[in-house]
């Protein structure tokens, strides 16, 4: 106990990612989930492509693709449950297994010439058992550094490498479609996805214990932890705000360089804001900061909603690239801030759904405000998009300042516990009532 004690209490002075890294485990766990994480990119592009080609349906292509990521919102949380319960190899394993064969008959439907409808069902299949693979990492990352600084630097690498294969996984998708065949890009995201993921379970002594041991013991009394409370609330409008910002960002970039006659430049332009976020967290993940995570929030929010500002201003599409890179430099410390406060207002059972539930909030913004942005930019022009993140993020970073004290206490109970060396689990719900 003295030594979880003295790994708490270390100073920020102490942190790196050369740290994180070090620690037992660490390193064969995140490297394993980076090929998975391409392929989870490259899913939704790929079967475009796929059923695009196959049908030469543009609504048939979007019906798959949207019924594909509404069954991973909606289904993905409820796998990370049974995940926390019974362990995440003994779930994952079957649940990759799922994956491959639904992936399978989604290609064979697409390439035989199946109607719309087993196509759906088929993409709903897929969609419903994609691992939550960045999820599952930040969970393994906290069972490790849970009280200690190298989580920040940690939840950094994890937001670089979601940028990278965002930034990799479309551009591979398009690619393999292109020149190799219309499946190829399906074919290789499952593949990535399967293979990966099953060596992510191999790394079976980074999972976290599953709830049901966890809660054994001292403080077992208390249950096994709390999912749905206020500050929970409040990081799940966190993340819907970001996921609006980037559904407003993905339509209005694109409406803008149509608009300007430079269409095919879209995804270079809205590319950049994915490049000014890699070295915008690799420098915020190495820098050591006394403020709380509860109080550093709202002006991070504030200031990638000042710098939404920018690209209503831009004439011409170098002016636009040039002002993306400000609102993408903003946001991988309100992404790494984020899900450091989730894990430190969780209760240790339902981490890994609230982090799951994180990614489903966001990705339910961009849904919901490409189909609005959308709608706005047809009927008033291109640069009305770019108002919505700005509204949306104002407004989410009111909340988050209201609800500073809450969530500062909150992280500072989390990290009382974990300095007097209780075994994570065993904090009860402190700092989570609502």
């Amino acid at each position: 106990m003295r030594a979880l004690h003295d790994r708490g209490a270390a100073g920020p002075g102490t942190a790196s990612y050369r740290s994180a890294l070090r620690t037992p485990g660490a390193a064969a766990f995140f490297l394993a989930a980076a090929p998975a994480r391409v392929g989870v990119a490259m899913a939704g592009l790929g079967i475009v492509w796929l059923v695009h080609t196959e049908t030469g349906s543009f609504a048939v292509a979007g019906l798959v693709t949207g019924s594909f990521a509404v069954a991973e919102s909606l289904v993905g949380p409820q796998a990370v449950r049974l995940m926390d319960r019974f362990g995440q190899p003994r779930v994952l394993v079957p649940l990759l297994c799922a994956h491959a064969g639904a992936i399978t008959a989604l290609v064979v439907l697409a390439l035989t010439g199946a109607p719309a409808l087993p196509l759906t069902a088929a993409g709903l299949a897929a969609g419903a058992t994609v691992p939550q693979i960045g999820a599952l990492s930040a969970a393994r990352w906290s069972a490790l550094l849970h009280g200690r600084a190298e989580l920040a630097p940690a939840f950094a690498l994890e937001t670089m490498s979601n940028d990278a294969a965002f930034l990799l996984g479309p551009a591979l998708a398009v690619l393999a479609a292109t020149r190799l065949h219309p499946a190829a890009g399906t074919a290789l995201a499952g593949a990535l996805v399967v293979g990966a993921g099953l060596a992510f379970a191999a790394t079976r002594r980074t999972a976290p214990a599953p709830a049901a041991r966890a809660v054994r013991g001292v403080g077992a009394d208390r249950g096994p932890g709390r999912l749905w409370t206020r500050n929970f609330g409040t990081l799940l409008a966190v993340n819907t705000a970001l996921g609006v910002f980037f559904g407003a960002m993905q339509v209005s970039v694109s409406a803008f360089a149509a608009v300007h006659h430079a269409a095919s430049a879209a995804g270079f332009l809205y590319g950049l804001m994915s490049a000014a976020s890699l070295p915008a967290g690799l420098v915020y993940g190495r820098c050591h900061r006394r403020t709380p995570p509860g109080r550093r929030l709202p002006p991070l929010l504030a200031f990638l909603a000042c710098a939404s500002l920018l690209p209503m201003l831009a004439d011409s599409p170098w002016q636009l690239g040039l002002a993306l890179l400000l609102p993408g430099a903003g946001v991988a410390p309100c992404v790494i801030v984020s899900a450091t406060l989730v894990e430190s207002v969780m209760d240790r059972p339902v981490l890994t759904q609230a982090l799951t539930w994180t990614n489903s909030a966001c990705a339910a913004g961009i849904a919901v405000s490409a189909a609005a942005v959308g709608q706005l930019v047809d009927s008033a022009g291109a640069r009305t998009g770019f108002a919505v993140p700005l509204l949306a993020l104002t407004a989410t970073a009111a909340l988050t300042w209201s609800s500073r004290t809450a969530l500062t206490a909150a992280t500072a109970s989390a990290t009382a516990t974990a300095a007097s060396g209780r075994l994570p689990g065993q904090a009860g719900s402190a700092g989570t009532a609502p």
